[in-house]
């Protein structure tokens, strides 16, 4: 698929919603109450714990020179609404990874995407 055609908020839209079927997906397993499989899941699906594991991937080099060019694009893109739950470097750290994840996903990636997957989780144990 030529990702070229979406824009970087796009790629984080697209991303941003599948990561959370992921995480859902994942954490369904897990043996909890279901009323708690929505804090489970918030917490991995939070701002802050996207953007821990942006950094975290960044720092330890797992990213790809593509890859951190789609994220350096999706982070410095102007946003039009200022985040409610978060401060806004956090925020564009987020979307810079979920523009990463959309990116994987619309080129069907889906081993970089449970290889990352596996790898992240950890930062929330």
């Amino acid at each position: 698929m030529e990702t070229n055609k979406y824009s970087s908020l796009q790629l984080a839209f697209i991303g941003d919603a599948h990561y959370n079927l992921v995480v859902k997906r994942d954490i369904i397993d897990k043996e909890v109450k279901v009323n708690d499989l929505q804090k489970l899941a918030a917490k991995y699906c939070s701002a802050k714990f996207q953007a821990k594991a942006a950094m975290f991937l960044i720092e330890n080099n797992y990213y790809s020179q593509q890859e951190l060019t789609i994220y350096k694009r999706a982070r410095n893109q102007k946003s039009h609404a200022a985040p409610k739950n978060t401060d806004i470097v956090t925020y564009k750290t987020s979307t810079g990874f979920e523009a990463v994840w959309g990116y994987w996903f619309l080129t069907s990636n889906t081993q970089r995407i449970e290889e990352i997957w596996e790898v992240i989780k950890k930062l929330g144990e």
